[in-house]
């Protein structure tokens, strides 16, 4: 009986803590208000925006009309960070958003994406791709406005395949705020502008 009683109270407690651990999922307009903070301001009202609806499922909160793709913050990570990019760089962003649900590492959706690339499966974009990103603190973010407080901008060119050479950038900021070539050579070829 007293194994009984034991097996139940950690049953229960089990069950207390992953209530605890469950994000609460922000109401959709929320999440579209702060999902479009990083893009221009002319931009964010026909930015196409990805969320979660009520049982965490990732999903289209609203439909586009611009050129401009938008991601709300994801719930289980910690700290706010959204980020919106170019409609041209959708196949490749999807695709490691496939691929991460299929559980696979940050180095195995690199070299799966590098395959599908060369191979043509995946697309990129020939000419210099924008991606804005905006992260910041959950203590400075506000869940009824969509605000946030501490925030800061960091910037991502894709540029498939720069390199040092043709573009004449460092591959690692030697200041504050520089741009930088992340990736050269590679079809994850990027410019970096941030606080690093």
């Amino acid at each position: 009986m007293i194994k009984f009683v034991s097996f139940i109270l950690c049953l229960f407690s089990v069950s207390i803590f992953a209530q605890e651990q469950k994000k609460e999922i922000l109401p959709k307009e929320i999440q579209i208000q702060t999902a479009v903070l990083p893009a221009p301001e002319e931009d964010k009202n026909g930015a196409k925006v990805y969320g979660y609806d009520e049982t965490g499922n990732f999903v289209v909160l609203r439909e586009g009309t611009n050129n401009l793709v938008c991601l709300a913050d994801n719930p289980n990570k910690e700290g706010i960070s959204v980020s919106c990019y170019s409609v041209k760089l959708e196949p490749f962003m999807a695709r490691g958003r496939e691929l991460a649900a299929e559980g696979k590492n940050f180095k195995e959706k690199r070299e799966i994406r590098g395959a599908e690339v060369a191979a043509g499966k995946i697309k990129m974009p020939k000419e210099p791709s924008m991606t804005y990103i905006y992260f910041g603190s959950e203590a400075a973010y506000d869940k009824s406005t969509g605000k946030l407080g501490d925030g800061q901008f960091r910037y991502v060119i894709y540029t498939p395949f720069a390199t040092t050479e043709s573009t004449g950038l460092p591959s690692k900021p030697h200041a504050k705020g520089m741009p930088w070539l992340m990736d050269p050579g590679t079809f994850r070829a990027h410019i970096m502008v941030g606080p690093f």
